[in-house]
């Protein structure tokens, strides 16, 4: 993953290439490893470059053969290989980079290539081969990246694109949040979805809304999630695991590690018949055998976890290390490390939303430790809560209707809140995450799965299979990996069936009371009884929010930033509690009382 600043219809590009340097030099931490800029006849496109894929080949901005498509990218293809297979027209590829395919796929399909590549990215590309040059930029389909578009009333032709809002903030008095699944095209000014997933209907919300009546096959559910895993470890750099020992994490492990296993046993045979060749061959130069080092597998699987002393996620994710046999980081802070990291985390997140930035201190805290140990890839449980319904409060849904709703609801929205914490808590360090729950061929296995099967009781109305597993939160995915083919279990019992924490909550309950405690003595009672007047639209409704709100008008202070950050709204009236989460405080209590004692 990367970091691009683009912008298009200028009169004099040339001139301000320095000042448009400058502007994505402050995005430069998502991408340390180099720069690249292209100025064309009334563009500039700047590129900062995180090396993941086609280290030594893939800087940018990349272009066509004859000069006149240049293009810049963030994100990663994974289908990249089998696209470039799939050409009609044969193309001689400059780089290695997976990111390449797209300028002959434009070639052969104009901007309905979108819809074909399988990742997560945001681009822009440049074409100079029409007059006028045409740019057409997009975002993958959930918003997994970020992009930001914006306009500026001082100059009405041009239009600016970049990864993060501090790059065009303070060049632009309109920006939004660019659209995932969509597609911009400069010829017409135009903005167009190009994602279409079958469990995506128009108004689903609405009383004609379509919902899945598909039963649940529990081996499709395992195989699609293993694929999505399995199509995320291309690199070509150490890769790790963000295991907070919670359902989602420990999955994507678990997965991760039989993967990375098979991964070392392949490079064990392909040695040991390197060795036999050498053997039974005449002697290398220098007299022994050699070898040549792998970056992307490191014999074992690397996990990474982060809480308070003795919180519920540090102990539970050293079980699940443990278990999987994963080389095992775990990292402690104290509330006033988070306190005094909170500035930064705004500054890096560009959002006032109370939940994510609780979500993402102990994140960002965590990547640093990671990128200092070299390692630049890292794969993350982000979604399953949302396609799958696993945040408590989803207990209190009507109907199947409304259970569904609330899930396509909440993944639409994704880039607003999880997305946007783990792109960028990490990318704050250079270290790129990526999302096996949300590879597209999941989410239309997963999002088509009749919702009355997703629904679930908690407390004391808990139900239990015929096997005596409790029929809770995200039971069809959990139920799915009970079981493994080859007789090993993927989790512990104690893991695959604990209770959904929040990722706040799990780092340590005394995080958000620290918070609490600390936005308590700093905001005062006078400033907070005035907030209406200081913020009439989005105002705070608690000091903690005010503290955040205030802290990110001094870093965005214009109209146009504020406007960019979606607070997450919890369901008040799925009994939802007013505080910002997705735990359902009553539900979350009554759970843990019914299970004391239990592993």
């Amino acid at each position: 993953m990367c970091g691009i600043c683009a912008v298009y219809g200028l009169e004099k590009p040339a001139s301000e290439r320095a000042h448009f340097i400058a502007l994505s030099k402050r995005i430069r931490h998502r991408g340390p490893d180099w720069s690249g800029c292209f100025v064309g006849k009334e563009s500039v496109l700047v590129h900062e470059r995180l090396a993941i894929v086609g280290v030594d080949t893939g800087a940018q901005p990349l272009t066509s053969q004859d000069g006149k498509l240049i293009l810049t990218v963030n994100g990663e293809i994974y289908n990249h290989i089998a696209l470039r297979s799939s050409l009609k027209q044969q193309y001689k590829f400059k780089t290695h980079s997976d990111c390449e395919v797209i300028i002959p796929l434009y070639q052969e399909h104009g901007k309905d290539l979108c819809n074909m590549l399988d990742g997560m990215f945001s681009f822009v590309l440049l074409d100079e081969s029409v007059t006028p040059s045409r740019i057409i930029a997009s975002r993958d389909p959930i918003g997994i990246t970020t992009l930001y578009q914006g306009w500026s009333s001082k100059r009405p032709e041009a239009v600016y694109f970049a990864s993060e809002l501090k790059a065009i903030v303070d060049e632009c008095d309109k920006i939004i949040s660019f659209p995932p699944g969509h597609v911009y095209d400069s010829r017409d000014g135009t903005t167009t979805r190009y994602y279409h997933p079958t469990w995506w209907h128009g108004d689903d919300e609405g009383p004609t809304a379509t919902i899945p009546t598909t039963p649940t096959d529990l081996t499709r559910l395992r195989e699609s999630l293993e694929a999505a895993v399995r199509k995320r470890l291309m690199s070509e750099v150490p890769y790790g695991v963000l295991l907070s020992g919670g359902l989602d994490s420990s999955l994507i492990a678990s997965i991760a590690a039989r993967e990375t296993e098979k991964v070392a046993q392949a490079h064990f045979d392909a040695r040991k018949r390197k060795v036999q060749e050498v053997v039974s061959g005449p002697p290398t130069p220098n007299g022994f055998v050699t070898e040549e080092a792998t970056l992307t597998s490191w014999p074992q699987l690397h996990s990474f976890s982060i809480g308070l002393e003795n919180s519920p996620d540090l102990l539970a994710a050293r079980k699940a290390a443990h278990y999987l046999g994963t080389v095992h980081h775990e990292y402690v802070f104290t509330v006033q490390e988070g306190l005094d990291a909170i500035p930064e985390v705004i500054y890096h997140l560009e959002t006032y939303d109370v939940t994510t930035v609780r979500a993402s201190t102990p994140m960002y805290l965590l990547s640093r430790k990671i990128k200092a140990m070299g390692v630049k890839m890292v794969l993350s449980g982000e979604g399953s809560d949302e396609i799958l319904g696993g945040y408590l409060y989803f207990h209190a849904a009507p109907d199947r209707a409304a259970f569904h709703q609330e899930c396509v609801r909440r993944v639409k929205n994704l880039h607003t809140s999880d997305c946007l914490r783990a792109n960028k808590s990490t990318m704050a360090w250079g270290l790129e995450a990526r999302v096996p729950f949300l590879d597209k061929a999941f989410l239309e296995v997963a999002m088509n799965i009749d919702p009355k099967e997703k629904m679930f009781n908690k407390g004391t109305s808990q139900e239990f299979d015929e096997d005596g597993c409790p029929k809770m939160e995200k039971y069809i995915l959990r139920k799915a990996f009970d079981c493994a083919p080859d007789g090993k279990p993927y989790l512990p019992k104690s893991i695959l069936w604990r209770q959904k924490e929040q990722f706040s909550d799990g780092v340590g309950y005394s995080w958000i009371d620290g918070i609490k405690d600390h936005v308590a003595s700093v905001v005062s009672d006078e400033a907070f009884a005035k907030r209406a007047e200081r913020w009439l639209e989005g105002t705070p409704d608690t000091k903690e929010a005010y503290y955040i709100r205030d802290i990110f008008d001094g870093l965005f202070p214009s109209e146009a930033a504020a406007k960019t950050a979606v607070r997450w709204i919890p369901r008040g009236d799925w009994g939802c509690a007013s505080d910002p989460s997705g735990r359902s405080v009553s539900i979350h209590n009554a759970a843990y009382q019914s299970s004391e004692g239990s592993d």
